[in-house]
């Protein structure tokens, strides 16, 4: 069986909105991230294992409000207490955290194909987030995340990178094109690509 992605039938690639006569670097680029494993690691009130001590490659699983760990393959976003999500190019660390993670400690739970993910690149990327969600994106740092809503729909939002800004919004994969037209809209202002 072969995996589609939650928008192969509404993501052309072109420019759209207001794009003319302006500098295609300060268009805002959108982009489907694909083929990642996602993974909800929760840890049980019971547990006495301390979440810090847990290392999946090489990252720890820190309690800090908005934190992102993170390497170049790897990204551990905190959710809420005791619960992350974590995001990897490296499909075969589902299996090493399951030997590394002990079952009565914690729920780990494979999220890869419930997920759309919407990357928003460009000085104003968090412009378009501001239109339709209440957080306060001026304050989202890179390598933090957040989870609100845009437009009544549940998101997490990671910031990649803060030069360009860099944000990739998570959603659930029913939810994925009603997201994505609500996210274009919001960029029609600026003009954007989409890649």
């Amino acid at each position: 069986m072969t995996s589609k992605s939650a928008l192969q039938n509404v993501h052309q690639k072109g420019l759209f909105g207001d794009h003319e006569n302006k500098n295609e670097q300060n268009l805002i680029k959108i982009s489907e991230i694909k083929n990642l494993l996602i993974v909800q690691i929760v840890q049980y009130k019971n547990s006495k294992t301390p979440s810090k001590e847990i290392n999946i490659d090489g990252l720890s699983f820190d309690n800090e409000a908005l934190k992102v760990n993170c390497n170049n393959e790897t990204r551990i976003l905190w959710c809420g207490p005791n619960n992350w999500l974590l995001i990897s190019t490296k499909k075969d660390l589902l299996q090493a955290m399951k030997q590394t993670v002990q079952e009565n400690d914690f729920a780990i739970t494979d999220l890869s194909h419930s997920r759309a993910i919407i990357e928003l690149e460009g000085k104003n990327s968090k412009e378009v987030l501001k239109k339709g969600c209440p957080f306060n994106f001026n304050t989202l740092l890179k390598n933090n995340s957040v989870n609100s809503v845009f437009n009544g729909i549940t998101i997490s939002a990671d910031m990649i990178n803060d030069n360009p800004n860099k944000i990739r919004i998570l959603v659930l994969r029913s939810f994925g094109e009603s997201l994505y037209h609500s996210l274009t809209d919001a960029c029609l202002e600026f003009g954007y690509r989409n890649n």
